[in-house]
């Protein structure tokens, strides 16, 4: 199933998205994309339904973030080694862990906001992991048990904040706007293989970043098991799994996203997302 989450900011409406590509409107089933709608009980009565009865949304004019709810919004970093060697550091032995703030998820289409202050935005085109149940030392077995979904992330970054002012990566990661979701939560038996997914960037209609979840040093099973070794994994939380090579701070020179700029991306099986910068709004 493509699960999604349409209307007006803070609005939103729990969607499917049919065979034909258009959305039936859920909130006659469910109240929101959360909690229990994700656990595997949950899904397999969505998966259940006659589509053909659900209402049809004539036009979708925003979509949200597909999944509702999340508390936690967790990273990894330098999970592409061929990024790793962009960035000049080392491929890690274990992932690399920091979060972004809840605050920043928003919709695939939404527009993104340079910080106050910012030098250095960056792009970051990644698979997100959606948990579907409550997680925690889930062995790599039993990981994916404990998954909901996949989406696109845009792992946007501002990297004079995170690597010029000293201490950790999470105040370049979590500023508002910094995480679109979306636009489909697409559950697991319609993605097959999540290793194995091609994915992309474009700025201003240059491609950036060409790439697939091929190439992960760590996969899915991995990092949710990881991840649940340190913290109590909750539905709708998200774990975003790092990103190929052709990021703006490995390019030489450096190029990094400015007021104007669009940026658009996606991932195999999962969707497309479009946004422009603007400049902060204080």
């Amino acid at each position: 199933m493509k699960l999604v989450r349409f209307g007006p900011l803070g609005e939103e409406k729990p969607g499917l998205v049919d065979s034909d590509g258009v959305v039936r409107d859920l909130s006659g089933v469910v109240t929101d994309i959360s909690g229990s709608t994700l656990s595997p009980d949950g899904l397999a009565q969505l998966a259940a339904l006659d589509v053909t009865t659900l209402p049809r949304v004539a036009e979708v004019d925003r979509y949200g973030t597909p999944v509702g709810g999340t508390r936690q919004f967790v990273a990894v970093g330098l999970n592409y080694s061929d990024h790793a060697a962009e960035s000049s550091m080392p491929v890690p032995s274990e992932p690399i862990l920091f979060t972004k703030a809840a605050s920043c998820i928003q919709g695939p289409d939404d527009d993104v906001r340079k910080p106050k202050d910012a030098t250095k935005m960056d792009w970051e085109v990644e698979l997100g992991i959606v948990i579907g149940q409550r997680t925690s030392y889930a062995t790599k077995e039993q990981a994916l048990d404990h998954v909901a979904g996949f989406v696109v992330c845009d792992d946007l970054s501002e990297r004079a904040f995170q690597l010029d002012r000293g201490g950790s990566w999470d105040k370049g990661k979590g500023c508002d706007t910094f995480g679109p979701v979306g636009p489909w939560l697409v559950t697991k038996d319609e993605v097959g293989d999540v290793q194995n997914l091609a994915m992309w960037l474009d700025v201003n209609g240059e491609r950036m970043q060409t790439g697939s979840t091929a190439t992960m040093i760590f996969d899915c099973a991995t990092l949710v098991s990881y991840v649940s070794q340190f913290m109590v994994l909750l539905p709708g939380d998200i774990i975003t799994t790092g990103t190929p090579p052709g990021v703006g701070m490995g390019m030489k020179p450096p190029k990094f996203l400015d007021t104007g700029d669009v940026i658009e991306l996606g991932i195999e099986k999962l969707g497309r997302q479009r946004h422009r910068v603007l400049a902060w709004n204080s």
